[in-house]
């Protein structure tokens, strides 16, 4: 058998009650002190530090980033960020197949250029059947949190008022963060609204009541010259939903670069639902102060948990046309006896494939992966789920972490299995560390297209039983399409209709 994720290198992922969690606080600490000293002599060496701009925004705001970069400054993990930021990993660019890998490229911090309360960071995300969360931030600590929307433009026929939270981050505090949800919403309609009572005027678009329905998958996003790339990329043909499976701003715990984010893709997740889930650069966890993580990411990007039955920010579900979209935790418990465990049962089982015949998963580390870059890091959550999504006949499950494309046949443990989920790798929408360039040799035949270049991905989910997917890769100003392939639904395979049981597996391969 050709193992692609042996469990001799698997690694435990973060977990308070995992007895291995003083051991990986312990390598932090070793990694963070060795980053400081390699970076602090090589800051040394810069005459000037300069930082990039959202091209999208002036520069006629110098006391507001005066203010960020105050609260950055006084940060205890500055020089940290800064080798990351100032000296991503190097990387040489590669001829594969005609195509020349592109470098890592700078962080762009994206500035708010108007009044303290005026809406900032806006994005939408899917509440239930027919309703939208608008989800924004204000300086002013004042404002409140009203949104009004209507189906003309400048005629707000609905108006809801919603609530406030805030957190506290060492010196950090961040703005008023608002959250209302609108509706019931019309499918396929384009509704108008404002944060705040006042300011700007937004617009989204709700999904679609029947296929076809497209989503657009990228994980590892990050705010670099190339995250823009592949949102303008991602922009410049319609879709219905984003979807991003972990790795959202890479702050790594400097809050300001939170907010830059949310300035970055305002434009974009305005528009359209974003539905994440939370990778390992939201983590945040720092011993004994902040020891459960996630604080950041969970007061900014709420997702409807409660909605789908969940107890937590960092596991959830929902539904669009015929097709169910889980969206799984990598960095919580997974176990049999973890409440993401017994609630992925649950989920699972209240799915009927007649009326709902595509299942989609998204997890951050991935389960199957041929690249050198994270190795058996997803194992232990394959080895406790990998059973649940075959059993239910999952179609689909996309992840991230490693920053490459990789596409693999149908798989259950190990082996391919034409009623086992088709396994996709997106960790490459632009993130400041750069690609993962190796991959192992000789390749697996379960591997069935990898490259490593920064893109996004498209699946058109067209009826009941075809969807097509595609890899948009990056270059420069084109996005080329690297990869595609048409997918049948297992809900209508007469192959894998009966139960796991009553099946033949395949031979290993």
């Amino acid at each position: 058998m050709y193992s692609l994720s042996p469990s001799a290198s698997s690694i435990p992922l973060y977990n308070t009650n995992n007895s291995s969690f003083s051991s990986i606080i312990t390598t932090f600490s070793n990694k963070l002190s060795s980053s400081f000293a390699a970076c602090t002599y090589k800051l040394k060496q810069q005459p000037s530090l300069s930082i990039i701009t959202s091209p999208c925004h002036n520069n006629n705001s110098n006391n507001i980033m005066s203010k960020g970069l105050k609260s950055i400054a006084s940060f205890p993990l500055l020089i940290h960020t800064l080798c990351f930021l100032l000296f991503p990993q190097p990387l040489l660019s590669q001829d594969v197949n005609g195509y020349v890998r592109q470098p890592a490229r700078p962080t762009i911090v994206t500035p708010h250029q108007s009044s303290e309360s005026e809406p900032q960071q806006v994005h939408i995300s899917l509440v239930g059947k027919d309703k939208m969360r608008v989800s924004w931030i204000t300086e002013d600590k004042h404002t409140k949190s009203v949104v009004e929307y209507g189906k003309k433009s400048g005629e707000y026929t609905g108006k809801v008022t919603g609530e406030h939270t805030s957190y506290q981050y060492f010196f950090y505090s961040s703005g008023r963060i608002h959250n209302a949800v609108i509706g019931p919403l019309e499918p396929s309609t384009t509704y108008f609204y404002r944060c705040g009572g006042s300011g700007p005027e937004f617009s989204f678009k709700t999904p679609p009541s029947k296929l076809p329905i497209e989503f657009v998958i990228v994980g590892d996003l990050g705010q670099t010259e190339w995250t823009a790339s592949t949102l303008q990329h991602v922009d410049s043909t319609d879709y219905d939903v984003f979807l991003l499976p972990g790795d959202l701003s890479y702050a790594d715990s400097q809050q300001p670069l939170w907010d830059s984010f949310g300035r970055l893709v305002q434009p974009y997740a305005s528009k359209r639902p974003w539905m994440v889930t939370e990778g390992n650069h939201e983590i945040e966890i720092f011993p004994i102060i902040y020891p459960h993580g996630f604080k950041a990411y969970n007061a900014r990007w709420p997702m409807p948990s409660q909605e789908s039955g969940s107890t937590s920010n960092l596991y959830y579900s929902f539904d669009v046309p015929s097709t169910h979209v889980i969206m799984l935790g990598s960095y919580t418990d997974f176990d049999a006896k973890s409440d993401q465990y017994k609630w992925l049962q649950n989920d699972l089982a209240k799915i009927d494939r007649s009326k709902t015949p595509w299942v989609i998963v998204l997890l951050h580390a991935p389960w199957y992966n041929t690249n050198d870059a994270h190795q058996g890091e997803g194992e232990s959550m394959r080895k406790a789920m990998e059973d649940l999504l075959y059993q239910a006949r999952v179609d689909l499950v996309f992840a991230g972490h490693v920053h490459a494309y990789e596409r693999f046949t149908r798989i259950y443990d190990n082996k391919a299995d034409s009623c086992g989920p088709i396994y996709i790798t997106v960790g490459d929408g632009g993130n400041r560390e750069g690609l993962a360039m190796n991959f192992k040799n000789p390749p697996s035949p379960l591997s069935l297209f990898r490259e490593p270049s920064f893109g996004h991905g498209r699946l058109r989910i067209e009826d009941e039983t075809r969807a097509y997917w595609s890899w948009h890769r990056n270059n420069d100003t084109d996005a080329v399409v690297a990869d595609g392939i048409w997918i049948e639904s297992l809900s209508r395979s007469k192959e894998c209709s009966g139960t796991p049981d009553q099946k033949v597996v395949h031979e290993e391969l």
